[in-house]
């Protein structure tokens, strides 16, 4: 594993992210301790609880919601000048 500061991580980052996703292990100095540069999956489903504190039920419900009251809702196609912007 190759090890970096902070600096020095920073100079090279692109370079170290496509090292990374190659699966090269990189390790980064920090307050003593290696943190390791690695690929992870992302998942978004957990991402309004996370971000937000929103259970599952709360989001369905508030998506929910939108959806009825975007149901009556009437878009017009803006005509790119600010006047336009007021309505």
């Amino acid at each position: 594993m190759q090890t970096l500061t902070p600096a020095k991580a920073r100079q090279n980052l692109t370079s170290l992210l496509t090292r990374a996703l190659k699966g090269e292990d990189i390790g980064i100095l920090w307050e003593g301790e290696v943190v390791a540069l690695r690929p992870t999956k992302v998942y978004s489903e957990d991402y309004a609880m996370l971000e937000y504190g929103v259970t599952q039920t709360e989001l369905k419900r508030a998506v929910k919601n939108i959806k009825r009251l975007s149901k009556n809702e009437k878009a017009q196609r803006w005509d790119g000048t600010a006047k336009g912007l007021l309505g």
